[in-house]
């Protein structure tokens, strides 16, 4: 079978709108996770949308809706617990580490097929079905249009909480709201990528982009390019081989990330 006869079938075509929207969205969102520093809080987040999705799993109901469900109440714990930025990262870890430890659980009460428990760590291109995409595409678009609303006054307490604090910014509110946009797009990223390799998509782009440009509009807009190289590129890499998406997706992402480290070193001796 050619790649263009597995282009033709439906669940490839599934998960490549599905990429196509979730690096959208991750790569709008990640010059501002990199500029708040909350990589390790992505990661976290991730592993509560991996104990939703095994919860979900084992009560039989769409892997999704529990992933989103997962993130979101991770978000909102974060949002709350760490309260002064010396708690993030302990609060962090505590989240994290309850998460690992109800999925195993959720895992070891689940007796369907092992598949669908590696899908949710590294990601699956035939765990994406159109009842998924929808959910996605409707969840995107619900982030996008929040992150517009609120963007100028995040991106302000992003850069200089101090200062947004002192001009009245409601710095602690947007946080909280930020990080549920960033758990809804998380448990998007388990869909394609799996919970163990979610940063491939979330953090990387923008890492790469902030490599070679200081203008955040010129960040945000390689880092959604980069993105969807990654996430598109990546499973069309993966389908003639069949080989694993996440290996792929998280292969693309890194030579990208490479490649801008080079052209920034290059930039910075020629300035």
């Amino acid at each position: 079978m050619t790649i263009f006869d597995l282009l033709e079938l439906d669940f490839v075509q599934s998960a490549l709108v599905a990429a196509a929207v979730l690096a959208l969205v991750a790569g709008v969102l990640g010059p501002l996770i990199v500029t708040r520093k909350m990589a390790f809080a992505v990661h976290g987040t991730s592993e509560l949308a991996f104990t939703g999705g095994a919860a979900a799993l084992l009560l039989g109901i769409s892997v999704g809706y529990g992933s989103l469900i997962g993130s979101v109440a991770a978000a909102l714990l974060l949002g709350l617990l760490s309260r002064r930025d010396s708690d993030r990262d302990s609060v962090i870890g505590a989240i994290l580490a309850f998460g690992l430890g109800m999925g195993v659980l959720m895992f070891a009460l689940y007796k369907g097929r092992a598949v669908n428990k590696l899908s949710l760590l590294v990601g699956q291109i035939i765990g994406v079905d159109s009842t998924d995409v929808w959910l996605l595409v409707v969840a995107s678009i619900a982030v996008l249009a929040v992150l517009a609303f609120i963007y100028r006054p995040l991106f302000f307490a992003s850069v200089d909480p101090d200062v947004a604090i002192a001009r009245g910014v409601p710095v602690r509110a947007l946080s909280i709201v930020f990080a549920l946009l960033v758990g809804v797009a998380t448990a998007l990223s388990v869909q394609v990528v799996g919970a163990l390799l979610v940063l491939a998509l979330m953090i990387t782009p923008a890492a790469a982009a902030m490599r070679v440009t200081a203008s955040p509009v010129r960040a945000t807009a390689l880092s959604v390019v980069f993105a969807e190289v990654a996430a598109v590129g990546g499973i069309l890499l993966s389908l003639q081989p069949g080989l694993p998406v996440s290996a792929m997706v998280t292969a693309v992402s890194f030579v990208i990330y490479l490649a801008c480290r080079g052209i920034g070193a290059v930039q910075r001796r020629t300035a």
